[in-house]
């Protein structure tokens, strides 16, 4: 039996022919202050999720130029979706979460920057009930769909996708794939334990256990979204997927913000940046904004 300590995490991800059984998420409970206080600031646009917002806040953009109203599901305390609405001031957002504390905290956040862009609706993202059918120009979801109990919840999610999106619509999900071994899940979850809380953490390898397996993703994008979408996941190892359709050129200013806004990250968040643009670029990931 190999030293598993002594083989890159990818080579033993193909090591193992199974998945981890999926474990639905649990209540993560932060009863004291500066628990909850350490959280939201490993959480924040400049903290350790910081190469990730950006990553996708680009890849949102390139899929969304041209709409008009995007709906943002399970939208949370709205951190991604502020940074994707002050890149594209034009489009109306609007979140949806079930929970109205996660809204308060979102309205909360939006009000503090100033958008105009950005409102909010409570609503069970596996019905969309309070969406009208086609009325969507676009929808997105980012790290949000791990959250559902079961694959049938997440069934239930894309087909209310289908009905509120107008059959022309942008699409883009992105969240978490299950993986492999458990190996893998520890290496993701604490590779950044030195930068950020241990209830992040912690939260972290929830979400990563709870994850839904890319297989399912593909299976689902084909029967509701073929052949505008298509599921794409990060090389070898899908510890990161997508479900997305055609992208659209930027707009040059946009283009250069951008890339400006990697450079000006820490080197440390750069690299990261840079990490899941090379992971997604060799999954198949045209079109990198930040390249040039």
């Amino acid at each position: 039996m190999p030293n598993l300590a002594l083989i890159p995490t990818f080579v033993r991800e193909l090591m193992v022919p199974r998945s981890l059984p999926r474990e639905p998420e649990p209540a993560l409970v932060m009863e004291e202050a500066e628990q909850v206080a350490a959280y939201v600031e490993a959480g924040r646009i400049d903290g350790v999720m910081s190469a990730s917002y950006l990553f996708h806040s680009a890849r949102v953009s390139q899929v969304l130029q041209g709409c008009k109203t995007v709906y943002d599901l399970g939208c949370g305390p709205a951190t991604q979706l502020a940074q994707i609405a002050e890149l594209n001031p034009d489009i109306r957002f609007i979140g949806v979460d079930l929970s109205s504390t996660m809204l308060e905290d979102a309205e909360k956040h939006i009000q503090s920057l100033g958008l105009k862009n950005v409102s909010f609706r409570q609503g069970d993202i596996t019905t969309l009930d309070v969406l009208p059918d086609a009325s969507g120009d676009g929808l997105i979801s980012t790290m949000a769909l791990h959250h559902l109990p079961t694959l049938g919840h997440l069934e239930n999610c894309f087909a209310a996708i289908k009905r509120v999106l107008k059959p022309d619509g942008a699409l883009y999900l992105t969240d978490f794939g299950r993986l492999k071994s458990l190996y893998s899940v520890i290496f993701f979850a604490y590779m950044n334990a030195k930068h950020q809380p241990h209830l992040f953490s912690l939260d972290y390898e929830r979400s990563l256990r709870a994850a839904f397996l890319y297989e399912e993703f593909v299976q689902l994008t084909a029967k509701f979204f073929a052949p505008r979408a298509r599921a794409i996941s990060t090389f070898k190892v899908p510890f990161l997927l997508t479900v997305k359709t055609q992208d659209q050129p930027l707009p040059t200013e946009l283009l250069r913000r951008v890339r400006q806004m990697r450079r000006d990250l820490p080197r440390k968040y750069r690299g990261d940046l840079d990490d899941m643009r090379i992971f997604f670029r060799l999954g198949g990931l045209e079109n990198d904004p930040f390249s040039g």
